[in-house]
């Protein structure tokens, strides 16, 4: 049995839902309601003493974290459908990629960043949402110069199949779009994200499309 503890707006849970629907695993997922603090639960604690999401448990094993970590993990234990190439300079490439959005842009808009340019650094909300659509925005832009002349961008990041590059890209992509952030003019990043979402595994894990979400309501 897979458990996975997440939350609906969450990126990096976002990146492990594809990645569990794509390799054809059966999960249950239980909502981590980050805006109401449950992270900070004794509970939640014991589990991921981060408090973050997503955490990932295996037949009542040591739960996983991290999201890039525990899509190394799924890759190793089911190996099929591949989401790393065969070719050594490929993996680097799509874990280049995964980096540029998971761990460079993506860490700077969490909700914790935004609580402390609140109430540490005095930002109101507009401040707030400002740093947030210029990091969003930044991260996608980056994308498309890596991705747009480069002969082994394909249909996807990495040639014609998704990788954990799509996982990190569609997340922030996702994001991006919550916040009204335009990028229509990153041509091959806008392609590569509607070819992301016209999969079924894809549109499944959608944050939208996830309990508690606006559209649920």
């Amino acid at each position: 049995m897979i458990k996975l503890y997440g939350f609906w707006r969450s990126a990096a849970s976002f990146r492990v839902r594809v990645a569990l629907n794509l390799k054809g695993l059966a999960f249950e997922e239980e909502m981590i309601d980050i805006d109401a603090g449950v992270q900070y639960t004794p509970d939640y604690l014991a589990l991921n003493p981060q408090a973050a999401v997503p955490s990932l448990v295996i037949d009542g094993g040591p739960p996983l974290t991290q999201s890039l970590a525990i899509l190394e993990y799924l890759e190793e234990t089911h190996p099929a459908p591949a989401l790393l190439p065969a070719d050594a300079r490929g993996r680097a490439r799509v874990r280049e990629l995964s980096l540029v959005w998971a761990a460079d842009h993506h860490p700077l808009i969490v909700p914790r960043v935004r609580r402390y340019l609140a109430d540490e650094m005095g930002q109101d909300e507009m401040a707030r949402i400002s740093w947030v659509k210029h990091w969003f925005r930044e991260g996608l832009a980056v994308g498309e110069a890596k991705l747009a002349n480069d002969p082994a961008t394909g249909r996807f990041c990495h040639g014609d199949s998704p990788s954990f590059a799509d996982l990190c890209l569609i997340s922030q992509a996702a994001g991006a779009r919550g916040f009204k952030v335009d990028f229509s003019d990153l041509p091959t990043v806008s392609r590569i994200v509607e070819n992301c979402l016209a999969l079924d595994a894809f549109a499944r894990a959608h944050p939208l499309r996830q309990p508690g979400a606006p559209a649920h309501h």
